[in-house]
């Protein structure tokens, strides 16, 4: 299997009550909170990858850099992209971008960053360490 720059994927989603930043801890009104953006950004990454690496691997998120430039209400659907836009060994880059509604308001940019590791050996680690 092979990973390679310009894989895409995309995703939607429609933001509820538990995607608030009031339901989050992360602020306290209703809007999308950037907690779940994230969430769903790592999401969307990782739907990319599918089918392009090994059973036995996994990626792992080390770095998250987004700016979330607009407010969302509940109830609206919100659609994050991303591109694989680099891939050094098993370090990945993927350029990320969220936007709202019809009118195509982004919402969110940046880049989020995963690593391939083998999925047994990563999990061995931890349990070595517990």
């Amino acid at each position: 299997m092979t990973i390679e720059v310009g894989l895409t994927a995309a995703g939607s989603f429609t933001v509820g009550d538990a995607d608030t930043a009031a339901a989050l801890g992360s602020g306290d009104v209703p809007v999308l909170a950037t907690p779940r953006l994230i969430a769903w950004s790592e999401a969307v990454t990782v739907r990319a990858l599918g089918g392009h690496i090994a059973d036995e691997a996994t990626t792992l998120g080390t770095r998250v850099e987004l700016d979330h430039v607009s407010a969302t209400a509940v109830g609206t659907e919100v659609t994050v992209d991303v591109v694989l836009s680099a891939v050094d060994g098993g370090n990945l880059r993927f350029d990320v971008h969220a936007w709202q509604g019809a009118d195509d308001v982004t919402i969110g940019r940046g880049v989020i960053s995963r690593v391939l590791v083998d999925r047994e050996k990563f999990l061995g680690r931890l349990r070595g360490a517990g």
